[in-house]
């Protein structure tokens, strides 16, 4: 079977149309979760500002915290597309690494809004199961479509048992990394940051998997320690 990278065939228009929309819905959800907070806020607010119908809204989500779903999804999604497209030749362990901290480094200005939001949802999260909820299911979700994107890179030899243990580390060390960092005031770059922290977790959650005991590409740079956990 061959190795080469797959082309993802382009969403059509209409696609792009309702990916543009439920992206708009997210934002607006975001804006007055963080003003308001999730309880403060109705689906009709969202919708309102967002621009479209109530129906609309509720065509898209099931409810206002569900709504929030694309903003979080969408760094998951770049990261494995950024993955995808890796030379195989690297091995797992070396396209990970650098995979994540690629994604998570905030490379302008947009990708650390991106990040803000983020923050701010996770925080806005602690009090508000629905929409920890939300937050597991995008990473249950990503953690899925990452099993198929290793497969590829480990080539029909590897154990799918060891694949799945790679996804699942993979996303668990993402989803810490931000979620320790949402309870900072660490800012998106340096030590503290995502990215710092994700290859840290990465480098933990992985250790005695054998799917991912090639050696380190030296060109990877190591982890910087771990920031002190918050105090509560």
């Amino acid at each position: 079977m061959s190795t080469q990278p797959t082309q993802p065939s382009q969403p059509s228009l209409t696609e792009r149309r309702k990916a543009a929309t439920q992206l708009d819905i997210a934002r607006a959800a975001a804006e007055l979760f963080a003003e308001r907070g999730p309880d403060g806020t109705t689906a009709e607010e969202i919708a309102g500002r967002a621009g479209v119908a109530l129906r609309t809204f509720y065509r898209y989500f099931r409810n206002k915290q569900d709504a929030v779903g694309p903003l979080l999804a969408g760094g998951g999604a770049q990261w494995r597309t950024h993955l995808a497209g890796l030379d195989p030749a690297a091995g797992v362990a070396t396209a990970l690494e650098r995979s994540i901290a690629d994604a998570l480094t905030a490379a302008d200005d947009r990708a650390v809004e991106s990040l803000e939001w983020t923050r701010g949802l996770l925080r806005a999260a602690q009090d508000d199961p629905a929409l920890r909820a939300v937050w597991y299911r995008v990473n249950q979700e990503s953690e899925e479509q990452l099993v198929p994107v290793l497969a590829r890179l480990a080539g029909d030899a590897a154990d799918p048992l060891d694949v799945r243990l790679a996804a699942a580390a993979a996303t668990d060390a993402v989803r810490l990394a931000l979620e320790t960092w949402a309870a900072t005031d660490a800012p998106a770059e340096g030590p503290g940051s995502p990215a710092a922290l994700a290859v840290h977790c990465l480098r933990e959650l992985t250790g005695g998997l054998r799917l991912l005991a090639a050696p380190q590409n030296p060109q990877v740079p190591p982890a910087p320690p771990a920031p002190p956990a918050p105090r509560a």
